[in-house]
């Protein structure tokens, strides 16, 4: 099949965004709607009516992607482990074909940014590439010769949900994570676990964006926060590059705007990477934001 034209969404909590991509990845429109909540109804009607918009403002038929906060689940191809929670259980990929007429591609919000990235953002040309989720939560998404893997469970790539690594006595068992156990990535690498790190050990209540600004301007307990969460990173994605080996690991999420983190991080893996040298490039998103939305739209390659 020759495509003229990829159209991608990005399903998110409190906003829907599309993009339309002409085949050399040039954007050819894009818009961004609320998300409707609570209702599984009206998130079908308003992702419908988004590609719809965008094929009439941009003139194409395009093939569709889209980007959800969960997964298609392979033994009942309804959602699952949505935190949009009004999306589990339903048939979403089956119900937007019928009223769009055609296939559509759905993939995890993680696994569509590190395709994005891998395709033609931070990582291109590295091979395999792991794009790293750190924001209210801790995702990840694994690309391996430029698609991404989605494994027999549609879990491949939740590192967030291991347990952090080589734990020291002082952060046994770990905080309890939403998903009932205690010490997850999730717990001690998201951005309220970082806000939280700080509270512990200074008593002050700082967002993760007020703790880096601080950091940056020299407050030494603030940088203290940063270079425990840097230490813990390091120890969750050594066991990654261990099992994987990637070329290029892409951070994204509100923590990837840490500059301090890429000057750390090569340094900080060293002890836990079983190697005599280290040598995946940690970079930040080429596109931001909008990673999402294009990887949506790159779950249609090149060949169809």
């Amino acid at each position: 099949m020759h495509i003229k034209a990829r159209l991608g969404i990005d399903l998110g909590g409190t906003k829907i965004e599309g993009i339309v991509l002409g085949p050399d990845g040039a954007v050819l429109g894009g818009r961004r709607l609320a998300s409707p909540t609570g209702s599984y109804e009206a998130t079908v009607d308003a992702v419908v009516e988004l590609a719809r918009a965008l094929e009439c403002e941009t003139g194409v038929e395009a093939t569709i992607g889209i980007g959800i906060p969960g997964a298609m689940s392979p033994a009942t191809g309804l959602v699952k482990n949505a935190n949009s929670t009004w999306l589990i259980g339903h048939p979403f990929r089956t119900d937007l074909e019928k009223r769009l007429g055609r296939p559509v591609r759905i993939d995890n919000d993680a696994n569509c940014f590190a395709v994005s990235e891998a395709t033609d953002g931070a990582a291109a040309g590295a091979d395999p590439v792991f794009g790293v989720i750190l924001g209210t939560g801790v995702g990840g998404g694994l690309v391996v010769g430029g698609r991404p893997v989605v494994g027999a469970s549609a879990i491949a790539g939740e590192w967030g949900h291991n347990p952090l690594p080589r734990m020291t006595e002082t952060e046994r068992p770990g905080p309890l994570c939403y998903c009932g156990r205690h010490g997850c990535v999730e717990s001690f690498l998201s951005g309220p676990a970082l806000a939280r790190d700080h509270e512990k050990h200074t008593g002050e209540r700082l967002t993760a964006a007020e703790i880096a600004t601080r950091a940056g301007s020299g407050d030494a307990r603030a940088t203290a926060t940063l270079d425990r969460h840097a230490e813990r990173l390091a120890r969750a994605l050594a066991v990654v590059i261990n099992i994987l080996d990637p070329g290029a690991i892409v951070l994204g999420g509100g923590l990837s705007n840490i500059e301090r983190l890429y000057l750390m991080l090569p340094e900080l893996l060293r002890p836990h990477v079983f190697s005599d040298q280290v040598a995946v490039r940690i970079v930040p998103p080429k596109h931001g934001d909008a990673s999402g939305v294009r990887g949506a739209a790159w779950l249609w390659p090149p060949t169809g």
